[in-house]
């Protein structure tokens, strides 16, 4: 080869290698020559490279003739390649969260759907229990008011009572004294028989039994707010019977039941107390036995009821209220001995032909 070819051929080796041409051919540095004197044949010094990847130690960059390191091969050595790393990193993590909350999403319509159903289908079986209860609600009550119609047949209407108290509060009175031992006692009693001048009341010896002795308790009898003084004219102990005389005439008279036909168990029956609003209240109840005593009844009697008429669905007088009255020799508890009211003719009373007349 020329010598003008050689040195065009070094030249080019120095452009492409960057260095001062010591790797090319025939440009060894004098040291280097004195080496290679000694050492043999020339060979080329190629620049350390740490194997981590970092510059050689004379700052002289890589080697283009061998690989890079796999830092350089796998992360971008540019800013803009870095932010395209980092950037894609963060899509991948936004899908990752997309696609992960898309199945949490999914699994809470899910559960929500089932949750739904077990809800709909619970409000279903309630309506269905309720309307059954409601269905056996409704049935009991028609079975017992279908058990009741005998009982309430027997029971008196209050348009009923109304009428009964209206028609015999003119003919009652309120009667009040006192005891043997000083502390009230009360009753009730209803006109038998009256005249232009005065007036016969029956009532119970129970109320004035005081008064039969000396010295008696005065006895008065009232319509509302109005008393008067009266007394007592005969009385039966065992009947619990007493025949009062008020000062007052032309008064009403409470007619008596007729003897026949006689009085019936479960024949329904009122007790009678002049003390009330209208002038009468009534308790209802049933005839439990009839015998020759009197009949036995169930309307609640109570101390202001004692005395009064006991009577029937007309306002006819049946027998006569009494607390105390017992033929059996013993009381009774709820039930109650009232003796004929036609006793009175017999124990207390004049009557003309042995009927209570209304007349003396």
């Amino acid at each position: 080869m020329s010598s003008a070819r050689r040195r065009n051929s070094r030249e080019r080796c120095r452009e492409r290698d960057g260095t001062h041409g010591y790797g090319c051919p025939g440009m060894a540095r004098r040291g280097d020559q004195h080496d290679n004197d000694l050492e043999g044949p020339a060979t080329r010094r190629v620049p350390a490279v740490d194997l981590l990847g970092t510059e050689p130690a004379d700052g002289a960059g890589p080697d283009p003739g061998r690989h890079s390191p796999l830092r350089y091969r796998v992360l971008p050595r540019s800013l803009l390649g870095l932010t395209a790393l980092i950037l894609s990193f963060a899509i991948g993590a936004g899908l990752s969260g997309v696609v992960l909350y898309s199945y949490y999403q999914y699994k809470l319509n899910q559960t929500n759907d089932r949750v739904n159903t077990v809800i709909t289908g619970y409000k279903k079986q309630f309506a269905n229990a309720e309307g059954d209860l409601q269905a056996s609600a409704a049935a009991a009550k028609a079975d017992i008011q279908a058990q009741l119609g005998p009982i309430q047949a027997l029971e008196a209407s209050p348009a009923t009572l109304a009428k009964l108290a209206k028609q015999l509060a003119p003919s009652l009175f309120f009667v009040h004294t006192l005891d043997a031992n000083g502390q009230a006692s009360v009753g009730t009693a209803f006109v038998v028989s009256s005249n232009s001048t005065q007036s016969l009341l029956l009532t119970s010896y129970t109320t004035v039994a005081a008064a039969t002795r000396s010295p008696a308790p005065p006895v008065y009898v009232q319509r509302g707010q109005t008393s008067t003084a009266v007394h007592v004219r005969t009385w039966d102990q065992t009947y619990d019977l007493a025949l009062i005389v008020l000062p007052q005439g032309n008064l009403p008279v409470i007619s008596a039941a007729p003897s026949t036909p006689a009085p019936e168990v479960g024949e329904r029956v009122y007790a009678v107390s002049g003390l009330g609003s209208a002038g009468a209240a009534l308790s209802q109840g049933l005839i439990t036995d009839v015998s020759a005593d009197g009949v036995e009844h169930d309307a609640p009697l109570g101390a202001a009821y004692q005395g009064g008429p006991l009577v029937n669905d007309a306002g006819q007088v049946i027998a006569v209220g009494s607390r105390s009255y017992a033929p059996l020799g013993f009381s009774t508890d709820s039930v109650w001995y009232a003796p004929y009211v036609q006793a009175a003719c017999n124990k207390v009373l004049s009557c003309p032909g042995g009927n209570l007349s209304g007349s003396q």
